[in-house]
């Protein structure tokens, strides 16, 4: 098991790679995050909120092993970050000049299954009113066309992350993260377009009701184990906040008809310490068929963990610890690829400052179970 350092700068907070994406071609590895700049901590992320967040890019051509910043080449009005608007001040988010500078219509003709291709969703906030985009690659995102929109579908607030499943050269499932009636995060909504990304039609949720005030259900991980299965990790949440009780899990849900109905399978993961957000899981196939999950531990001593599973999700492994030294519950969000030989490459954000100040770096665990 190694760790390698992806991008570290002692003057800046980075963050959040789940927000963005990692995709791969071979040991070709391109991953998306986040950059602003210290500051207090205000609840658990001590960045410096009067200043601009940055979309950062970075490639591996080794297998994650080394890696070069390069060029976000994705249009954003006035260069504005990606999805962190609720980590800036008002006058530096890009909610605050989206309706001036609206995304793109999608034209179509989007081709899924072109080798070379890729997707991210990116988004403005988290409340009422969040809007959310998609971009678009054919060269291993060397380029990114778009901002494309995403409507809203009916719903409070569209607040998606990158999670798609490609099922034809021009259809394509995305599990997205809508808000519920009350404007709060959140469920799961699986939309799909069947024109090349001209239009989306909702299919269904993951889960009709989201019964707790506090509760949620978001950032879904969503794997396609055959032509009409898939399997989707969620992350959840349920308790009081106000009274520091919320409870933190992962569950998963499976589908036997390509998204249109969903059945609660476990919970491979429930987080013990009580009043935390919890964290995002990636889910992944091993050339061996075993299923990988990947999160975020911020319960004491805050780690990084995975588990496998050897009958598609039924049963799962006790944790393996990829990464240690944790300071506090400010890190995790990874994103997962996994390369030809089975060699699982993990990007997550990390703190290991003594007094959990100073700078929130990007990081990799490279293993092979």
């Amino acid at each position: 098991m190694q760790q390698v350092t992806i991008y570290r700068n002692p003057d800046r907070y980075a963050g959040w790679p789940a927000n963005y994406g990692m995709w791969n071609w071979g040991n070709e590895i391109v991953l998306v995050f986040t950059a602003g700049y210290n500051g207090v901590t205000e609840g658990i992320h001590s960045r410096d909120k009067s200043r601009p967040f940055e979309t950062m890019q970075t490639r591996s051509l080794d297998g994650g092993k080394t890696w070069s910043l390069e060029p976000f080449t994705g249009h954003s009005p006035d260069n504005r970050g990606l999805s962190a608007d609720e980590h800036m001040n008002e006058g530096l988010r890009l909610g605050d000049i989206l309706d001036a500078n609206p995304p793109l219509e999608p034209q179509g003709d989007i081709n899924f299954t072109h080798p070379d291709f890729a997707l991210m969703s990116a988004r403005t906030g988290l409340k009422t009113g969040a809007r959310s985009f998609f971009y678009i690659s054919y060269d291993r995102c060397r380029t990114w066309e778009g901002r494309y929109d995403l409507p809203m579908f009916g719903q409070t607030a569209v607040a998606n992350r990158t999670d798609y499943v490609v099922e034809d050269i021009d259809q394509c499932l995305l599990m997205l993260t809508v808000n519920k009636p009350d404007g709060e995060e959140g469920r799961i909504l699986a939309v799909r377009t069947a024109d090349g990304g001209k239009t989306f039609s909702p299919v269904s949720y993951v889960a009709e009701d989201i019964e707790e005030t506090d509760g949620f259900m978001i950032m879904p991980s969503t794997l396609k184990l055959g032509n009409q299965t898939l399997l989707s990790a969620v992350r959840c949440r349920g308790g009081s906040r106000a009274e520091n009780q919320a409870r933190t899990w992962i569950d998963l849900y499976r589908s036997e008809d390509a998204g249109t109905t969903w059945h609660y399978m476990n919970r491979p993961v429930e987080f013990r310490q009580m009043g935390h957000n919890g964290n995002p899981p990636t889910l992944h196939q091993l050339p061996d068929k075993r299923l990988v999950l990947i999160y975020g531990n911020r319960d004491k001593p805050y780690t990084v963990g995975a588990r496998l599973s050897e009958d598609d999700g039924l049963s799962w492994s006790d944790e393996i610890t990829l990464r240690e030294g944790g300071v506090n519950r400010d890190f995790g969000y990874p994103r997962t690829v996994v390369l030809p030989d089975g060699t699982i490459v993990t990007a997550y954000y990390f703190n290991d400052q003594p007094d959990g100040e100073g700078e929130r770096f990007i990081e990799a665990t490279i293993w092979k179970p």
